[in-house]
């Protein structure tokens, strides 16, 4: 029992730390908003971050509140500076990060005000306790009716993207 007890410690602490320092940070100014959940970073370098937020699916430019969705995000980031948490890149070559201005999380803020989804499918990537604000963010979202949620026949943006694809 004891054992038992000690790999599950040992398995947790790993995971915690495996977790933490398996990301990297990006200093920058935003420079570009491509939509309500990606945007062009400029590091000290003048080197361009092309920046997929973490966690998060906003609605597609064309859908119902992608544009509302651009907005929000721009009024929370654009021209300031920010630091970027990230550990990937996406398969188009976009770094995935949460972005913090101030110390607020841009990410976060977009699902509290109802404009983006937490994006479940890779919920994974993550920190725990992302995942689960980010839930409990959503939850509320959809709760008070904030932005998108005051649609009763809402598309998600990844159901949207494979709707287009198979008419294509």
């Amino acid at each position: 029992m004891k054992s038992h007890f000690t790999r599950v410690l040992l398995l947790a602490a790993f995971l915690i730390f495996a977790n933490t320092s398996s990301a990297d940070s990006l200093y920058g100014r935003i420079v570009g908003i491509a939509d309500g959940d990606t945007v062009t970073v400029l590091d000290a370098t003048n080197t361009q971050w092309k920046i997929r937020l973490m966690g998060i699916d906003a609605p597609e430019k064309k859908q119902a509140f992608g544009q509302k969705s651009k907005e929000h995000l721009s009024s929370l980031v654009f021209n300031k500076q920010v630091t970027v948490e990230y550990s990937k890149q996406d398969k188009y070559g976009r770094t995935v990060g949460k972005i913090l201005v101030d110390g607020t999380d841009a990410n976060l803020q977009q699902v509290k005000a109802g404009l983006a989804w937490h994006y479940k499918k890779y919920q994974k990537e993550q920190s725990i306790e992302d995942r689960t604000i980010y839930a409990q963010a959503e939850e509320q979202a959809r709760t008070e009716k904030q932005g998108l949620w005051i649609d009763p026949d809402l598309t998600p943006p990844w159901d949207w993207r494979h709707q287009r694809k198979s008419k294509h």
